[in-house]
């Protein structure tokens, strides 16, 4: 168990009391990038628990702006098996090579998302040399949610949601609904960050080690699926003031069992991947004294944040290209 795993044990219950009141879906992001404090560093660590509740409700931001940013929806996922058996060993690891390739329009059909993370990681390096505060903290939320995306099996595959066999849905049962039902119970703890020698190599990693588990994903549900009753596989439940129709309790703890830990396994692997990064963005970044810059966002990133958060909440439902649903 690693320095902080005693903090951690007392907490863990705690917020998963709290992000249950939290918008459907996001439960995991904010964990994720919360728990990847932990893993940091002394030289790192006073400076990202001072801005802990930042990372966490800012996790979720990429999403959000899905509703607002043309291209923000292509940068949380490939899918790998629009390129051909084995694709995942054999795209072109710079985004130039991939555009040209296959084009970018192709690309962006089609996802970014280790590409993306890399090119994050360039940018937060870049804001550590700045000794930039506001940046530093912006681009690690938002890397954090990428580097988790990329985590993700259902983001590795054009088959994202089920949709394409009939399980349509099975992305919110993996992603969201298992690790908000089930993650009180998990082991997350995962040791101290680690410089990534070559952070391209350790994305890729994640997206291969994501693909591998895919067929497992699809497949357990569909026979799952088989063996019970409609009125076993859902249920309805309160949220807020609406009744839901969700995967029923049942289903979904018999589901995790046949996974046999793969969440909690995806969980604690991101968690640790995206402490590294962050670690390695300040390694590479010179490693500044991050006690000497301010320890809160400007008052002039608080009002950009109020002011995205308020164009969000008005833009108006749309598909987006990608993953849609």
């Amino acid at each position: 168990m690693k320095k902080y795993g005693y903090f951690l044990l007392i907490c863990l219950p705690l917020l998963f009391v709290a992000y249950r009141a939290q918008a459907w879906g996001f439960f995991g992001h904010r964990l994720l990038n919360r728990l990847a404090v932990y893993t940091l560093p002394p030289g790192m660590i006073g400076f990202y628990k001072a801005n802990i509740d930042y990372l966490t409700v800012n996790a979720t931001r990429p999403d959000s702006r899905r509703t607002i940013v043309p291209d923000e929806a292509p940068k949380h996922f490939l899918d790998v098996d629009r390129y051909g058996d084995s694709a995942e060993y054999k795209l072109p690891r710079k985004y130039a090579d991939a555009v040209a390739r296959y084009g970018e329009d192709s690309l962006q059909r089609h996802g970014i998302v280790p590409w993306n993370v890399v090119a994050m990681k360039n940018q937060l390096t870049a804001a550590f040399k700045a000794k930039d505060t506001d940046r530093i903290l912006r681009l690690s939320a938002d890397l954090g949610h990428y580097v988790a995306d990329a985590c993700v099996p259902l983001h590795t595959t054009k088959n994202y949601n089920g949709q394409l066999t009939g399980q349509r849905g099975i992305h919110g049962l993996w992603e969201s609904r298992l690790p908000e039902l089930l993650s009180s119970d998990y082991d997350l703890f995962t040791g101290k960050a680690e410089y990534l020698e070559n952070p391209t190599n350790a994305i890729w990693a994640a997206v291969i080690r994501s693909h591998a588990a895919v067929d497992s994903v699809l497949l357990f549900e569909k026979q799952l699926t088989a063996q019970m009753a409609g009125d076993q596989k859902y249920g309805y439940e309160q949220r807020g003031n609406n009744t839901v129709r969700a995967y029923s309790r049942e289903f979904s703890r018999a589901y995790h069992a046949r996974l046999n830990g793969q969440v909690e396994r995806q969980m604690r692997y991101a968690a640790g991947l995206i402490g590294d990064f962050w670690f390695t963005c300040w390694v590479d970044g010179g490693s500044p004294d991050l006690r000497q810059l301010p320890r809160t966002p400007s008052e002039k990133e608080q009002l950009r944040l109020e002011q995205e958060a308020k164009q969000t909440a008005v833009a108006p439902t749309r598909v987006v290209p990608g993953h849609d649903e």
